[in-house]
């Protein structure tokens, strides 16, 4: 229950973080939500903070059960009369979080416009790396090289996107004509097609396997 209530909290915190105001990338349900009473405009994710809360009550009832038993033999003893209270809070407090989690993801709304607005071609430095080890250069030197090409669009005040082929092959000779089109978000994704991995594939099996075990353990 502790470990889940962790898990859960930091869920909450990432959807917080994205559903506030510079980020902007999902919005709450007004079941899941509140007005400010300060703020008209503003809208508190309320059921994601208690969320983020209760995680901490769970974890203490963990702490209370380890403290009671650290020193105890290995019998019965009246202490352990303690570890009731600890035990129904914290499963009591579980189920519901889960069924707040529950109602808060499936009432949540994706911004993907806001998604992509967020995305910016430095994150694709990695794909210029691995375009050149396709090329058979040791991903030890291609790591330097993507670095140079940051550092030179940094200079030059551009995106990696708006540097030339021929910006990039004065940095490496093994860059080739078609290196502009690493510059492809989706592209990226998509290249990763491995087991957990980003690519449309691999995430769909992914949502599939879930299903598969929710209804086994259903």
């Amino acid at each position: 229950a502790s470990l889940l209530g962790v898990h859960l909290s930091r869920w909450s915190e990432d959807l917080i973080i994205y559903g506030s105001g510079p980020f902007a990338m999902v919005k709450f349900a007004d079941a899941y939500a509140t007005g400010s009473s300060l703020m008209p405009q503003k809208k508190n994710p309320d059921s994601l903070e208690l969320l983020r809360g209760k995680s901490a009550r769970v974890m203490g009832n963990l702490t209370t059960m380890l403290t009671v038993l650290k020193g105890l033999p290995t019998t019965y003893n009246k202490d352990l009369q303690e570890d009731k209270e600890a035990l129904f809070d914290a499963l009591d407090t579980t189920d519901a979080c889960l069924q707040i989690a529950s109602g808060v993801l499936a009432t949540t709304e994706i911004v993907p416009e806001r998604m992509m607005a967020g995305l910016s071609e430095d994150m694709l430095a990695t794909d210029i790396a691995e375009y050149l080890v396709r090329r058979g250069v040791p991903f030890r030197e291609t790591h330097h090289i993507a670095g140079a090409a940051v550092a030179l669009s940094e200079e030059r005040g551009v995106s990696l996107g708006n540097l030339t082929v021929d910006d990039y092959k004065s940095l490496n000779e093994n860059f080739g004509d078609d290196v502009l089109e690493v510059f492809d978000f989706g592209r990226s994704a998509d290249s990763r097609d491995t087991e957990g991995g980003s690519s449309t594939r691999s995430v769909l099996e992914q949502v599939d396997k879930l299903r598969a075990y929710l209804k086994t353990a259903s």
